[in-house]
């Protein structure tokens, strides 16, 4: 029986396309030239940092998000970025008992940010408070110490085929892939996720019936 449900961030409660086109903004490309690269970075299966390789080689994307703070053009989260169904169907999750989590691999300031929302959830952490980030175990440990019950008891959600659906299975966790952004659409029909994701859905409301 579940007892929590902890989901990923990015392209899992929230649309990172407004993010993406300030990200375009800020290296002075064309928003469909981040997109067509995000495409392409995802299905060669490497990280979304690589985007910035290939505009300028030497990124540094810690550097360069500290500047877009400094010039007042920082992370933002409001309440448009959220997909419709996020604040809905954490509260029907809540509303059946369940311990409802936000954890995944993003700053610090995007928890601050997400706490001003007040979403429906008990508790929300990010890598960037961490200290570690997906995959590795050591980030689902800390997944753990914030869940009132056991891996068994605890479903992890999340869009990402190696960083949400492998590495929460490895923690011994069970997990849903979710269908969005282009890592949910391309994982959704992989082996290794049909092998070991407990569900692939397509909301939080198709989550909400299955639980």
């Amino acid at each position: 029986m579940l007892t929590a449900v902890v989901f990923d961030i990015g392209e899992t409660l929230i649309d990172d396309s407004r993010e993406w086109r300030a990200w375009a903004d800020w290296v002075g490309v064309p928003a469909h030239t981040i997109s067509a690269l995000v495409g392409a970075v995802t299905a060669m299966g490497r990280d979304n940092a690589a985007v910035f390789e290939y505009i300028r080689p030497g990124f540094d994307l810690h550097h360069e998000r500290q500047l877009r703070e400094n010039a007042g053009l920082g992370e933002r989260i409001e309440e448009a970025d959220l997909y419709p169904d996020v604040r809905s169907g954490l509260a029907r999750l809540r509303d059946r008992s369940i311990w409802v989590g936000v954890a995944g691999n993003q700053t610090a300031r995007v928890a601050a940010l997400l706490r001003e929302l007040d979403l429906p959830v008990d508790a929300i952490a990010t890598s960037g408070e961490w200290g570690v980030a997906k995959p590795a175990p050591e980030f689902f440990d800390r997944v753990l110490d914030m869940v009132p019950g056991t891996a068994e008891q605890t479903l992890y959600v999340g869009d990402h085929r190696d960083n949400d659906i492998l590495a929460a299975t490895a923690a011994g966790l069970r997990t849903a892939l979710i269908r969005r952004g282009p890592w949910g659409y391309l994982g959704a029909e992989d082996d290794q996720v049909r092998a070991n994701a407990d569900w692939v859905i397509d909301s939080l409301d198709e989550l909400v019936d299955l639980v």
